[in-house]
């Protein structure tokens, strides 16, 4: 994997007024297996008037080890989380801590009840969740430069269940990539899991692979030439059984806004 430039503590400046000031998760696994997301989700923030830090001490979410029920390994990394964040905070000002893997966002919105028991962060632990907010809640939030324009991809949006259920976010996702010029298609049992689960397809991949078959099917019967999707687990798990590309949500609305503005530029 190639080094990334957003991959350690730093302050990326809003582009224009600074409308919010936002700490974004790095996270443990995606800077590794997909740096674009983040810098795609960096770009997209600051064109949009956010001011994007990247916290010194906040890492890994604790969501993996926690599906493994090793708690107090879950317990330190939300610790160290909710101690970055409230100290950038309480010096700096924050507006949300916003996640871009729905995985993660799930895990890091419940810190308040991961942190009930905890005498030193329990508060600070449900202020930090109370704020947390999925990149696509955001950017809803926001107006969104790019409008739709000329044709482009016809795109599966695939629903992660940690966003639908887990988060109840269903709709912002998809308004985005169609208020972007997207022709967005949603596959048949959309409600269903990928497979991937957390460390589901690790533990059980017998049934996490024919779950996946199975999502990978009501995908490619839609015609569609490309995957959107919101988390990671998910974008791995789904890309193991296409041929066809599987992106993040961010990565096209950045894509979308990158060529919008080379066109006004040329």
């Amino acid at each position: 994997p190639r080094p990334s430039p957003v991959d350690r503590p730093q302050v990326f400046p809003a582009e224009g007024p600074r409308r919010l000031r936002v700490a974004l998760l790095n996270g443990c696994a995606q800077p590794v297996l997909r740096p674009d997301i983040n810098e795609s989700t960096i770009r997209l923030l600051t064109r949009h008037g956010c001011e994007v830090v990247i916290a010194a001490g906040s890492g890994c979410c604790g969501a993996l080890v926690h599906h493994m029920g090793r708690e107090d390994e879950a317990k330190a990394k939300a610790r160290a989380n909710v101690k970055a964040w409230t100290r950038e905070l309480e010096e700096n000002g924050l507006d949300a801590v916003v996640i871009n893997t729905s995985g993660c966002g799930t895990t890091v919105k419940d810190y308040g009840h991961l942190l009930r028991d905890d005498p030193e962060w329990a508060e600070a632990a449900a202020r930090i969740g109370a704020m947390t907010k999925d990149i696509t809640e955001v950017m809803a939030g926001l107006d969104l430069k790019v409008k739709a324009g000329g044709p482009r991809p016809v795109v599966a949006y695939h629903a992660a269940c940690s966003l639908q259920h887990g988060q109840q976010i269903k709709d912002a996702p998809k308004r985005l990539l169609k208020d972007a010029g997207f022709d967005i298609r949603e596959a048949a049992e959309s409600h269903l899991c990928c497979g991937s689960a957390g460390t589901y397809n690790l533990l059980q991949p017998e049934l996490a692979t024919r779950l996946r078959d199975r999502k990978v099917a009501n995908i490619e019967a839609t015609g569609a030439a490309m995957v959107a999707a919101g988390n990671l687990g998910c974008m791995v798990q789904i890309s193991s059984g296409t041929d066809l590309p599987v992106v993040h949500t961010a990565e096209l609305l950045d894509w979308a806004l990158t060529a919008a503005k080379s066109a006004v530029e040329e």
